[in-house]
């Protein structure tokens, strides 16, 4: 049997170390901003900050979901090749801050995130920016269904947790779209957890025990959709979605690139392979992880890092000499 050539090969298990220090230099860099109420400035310095992490890890990477097209992105924007071109050729998703308003504002539930699967498995969503969605933990994965009504979803977590339809917590995000959703569920007598920003972490709380969240659902970006699916095949859970144009313009250019409206994607839709990696670094503390710590010239991270072949789901407490790394980085870390 032949053997495939490095570059044609799956992401290998040694690649999730590299990552996390993506995600890692992402965070510390973001962390400085945390409070000053501006998103933009923190957005900016996270992505140079992956960026110039992202092309010392050994892989051949195209970004699928990034911070943008070319003409509006200068930095990690979809289709740029990333890492150093030397390892397996892969999909990669970033969001240097999911949840840039938190960051501004010093809430809770800031992440940097990137996702890592075989080239060619990840979908594209670039003509559609929002979908439906509902994510739900492995207890009920198999028998959620985003076509039912949200009562009956919720019923059915309940039911697979072995929990009273009142101590079912369903995460939502806080805008005035989701009011007919928001009264469904007050009405089963289940609780609602809002989050302002950042599905991501939302999502993964969902599907993740003891977290305190059983459920998400609600309209949410379509990009964050296809990053959360990675770390559902890791955890076992389940994203179901419903592309969600905001106007009939956008319905037409998701026409006009093949998109089925109608259509319910799940997790195997939205990632196709079956070795991928989803990392995660806190950058304010939350449900999901602690933000970043900064003592005197130093900083602490905490991260999650999974790999959906094996399982593994590890969290990562790490310890910066920030001297030290901007020695051999171009990353400031102190400003």
């Amino acid at each position: 049997m032949d053997r495939l050539k490095p570059a044609e090969a799956a992401p290998d298990r040694n690649l999730a170390l590299d990552l996390v220090r993506v995600t890692e230099a992402g965070a510390m860099a973001a962390g400085r901003w945390v409070g000053r109420g501006d998103k933009n400035g923190a957005d900016g310095v996270a992505v140079n900050a992956m960026r110039s992490m992202i092309n010392t890890v050994e892989m051949d990477g195209v970004v699928v979901i990034g911070e943008g097209e070319k003409d509006d992105a200068p930095m990690l924007y979809n289709g740029e090749r990333v890492g150093d071109g030397t390892g397996p050729e892969c999909d990669v998703a970033v969001d240097p801050i999911d949840g840039t308003t938190l960051t501004a504002k010093s809430l809770p539930n800031a992440i940097s995130v990137m996702a890592v699967a075989p080239r060619g498995s990840m979908y594209d969503p670039s003509a559609v920016f929002y979908m439906e969605k509902l994510i739900a933990g492995p207890e009920a994965a198999d028998k959620v269904d985003i076509r039912l009504p949200a009562a009956e979803n919720i019923r059915i977590v309940a039911k697979a947790k072995g929990l009273d339809v009142e101590d079912v917590t369903v995460c939502v995000l806080d805008r005035p779209r989701h009011d007919a959703l928001v009264q469904e569920i007050r009405e089963t007598g289940a609780r609602i957890k809002f989050i302002v920003d950042g599905d991501i972490a939302g999502g993964i709380t969902a599907a993740r025990p003891g977290s305190g969240v059983d459920l998400l659902l609600g309209i949410g970006g379509t990009p964050e959709g296809i990053i959360t699916a990675v770390a559902m095949k890791c955890l076992g859970g389940v994203i179901q979605g419903r592309l969600t144009p905001v106007d009939d313009e956008e319905r037409q250019r998701a026409i006009d690139a093949g998109h089925d409206l109608d259509r319910i994607l799940s997790t195997e839709d939205l990632v196709t392979a079956d070795d991928c990696f989803f990392v995660a670094t806190g950058i304010t503390t939350g449900n999901l992880l602690r933000g970043v710590r900064y003592g005197a010239g130093s900083a602490t991270t905490e991260s999650i890092v999974m790999r959906s072949r094996s399982g593994t789901i590890r969290t990562i407490r790490s310890e910066h000499r920030l001297q030290k790394l901007m020695a051999f980085s171009s990353i400031d870390y102190e400003h």
